[in-house]
């Protein structure tokens, strides 16, 4: 008999954003799918370490550290490379090499990704469509990474062209917005007036809104109204009153 809440479904993984802005993080190994890994990490903003010879890396890795976008130590790794480190990810063809470096990170308490050994990591790398803000990712837990590329394309081919643009406009107005209704206590009404925008516009709407549009749509934040974006620019609000409210 089902009960009144969602049923537990185990065997899954916790999704997370996992924000590693300014954080260290250690490759080890030059190949194609540090190359991978790289980018990855390089796209959150991480600091990258590679270790590698010099010999093992492929023309992405040797181009990422010409370009002086990661740091590298020109050698195989060693235990003192994991002093002051957030995050691992290895990818060496070497199995031995690699459980014993999990093991390392395990006894630090360090996350760690052992490239095609499921059992040896902390947390996968699923597939990844990316349109300016917009993350969306598919994972089959480590099933078939495969799989999961052709799933993100067929999600992918089904969004908006525009959806990455309308994202970037609505992100800037809810900056706006905390910055006049900043107290904790707004929360809840911030939440609100903001799903309102986002269900009462359409997606060509956001994406076209100027700052001056936002300056004056946000002032109908207090009453929590939200006019479309004809009547706003033709200064005739929807609702029963006669113009914006000043904050």
């Amino acid at each position: 008999m089902k009960g009144p809440y969602p049923e537990i479904q185990g065997g899954g993984s916790l999704m997370l954003a996992w924000q590693v802005r300014n954080k260290r993080v250690l490759v080890v190994g030059g190949g194609e799918v540090a190359a991978g890994r790289i980018v990855n990490v390089l796209n959150a903003d991480a600091k990258v370490t590679v270790v590698s010879p010099r010999s093992g890396l492929n023309d992405e890795v040797a181009y990422r550290i010409e370009q002086k976008q990661v740091d590298h130590v020109d050698r195989k790794f060693e235990p003192s490379d994991l002093d002051g480190v957030d995050m691992v990810l290895t990818a060496v063809d070497d199995p031995e090499a690699s459980s014993q470096i999990y093991k390392l990170c395990h006894e630090r308490r360090i996350a760690a990704n052992i490239a095609d050994v499921p059992p040896e990591c902390d947390f996968y790398f699923g597939s990844v469509h990316r349109d300016g803000p917009l993350q969306i990712m598919v994972s089959t837990n480590g099933n078939g990474p495969k799989l999961a590329n052709i799933v993100r394309r067929q999600i992918a081919s089904s969004l908006p062209k525009n959806i990455g643009a309308a994202i970037q406009r609505v992100g800037l107005l809810r900056r706006k917005l905390r910055k006049i209704a900043p107290g904790p206590e707004e929360g809840p009404k911030r939440m609100q007036w903001m799903s309102k925008v986002c269900e009462q516009w359409s997606l060509e709407d956001l994406c076209g809104m100027t700052e001056e549009d936002m300056e004056d749509l946000l002032g109908f934040y207090r009453p929590g109204d939200v006019p479309s974006l004809e009547a706003l620019r033709l200064g005739e609000p929807d609702g029963a009153f006669d113009g914006p409210f000043l904050i």
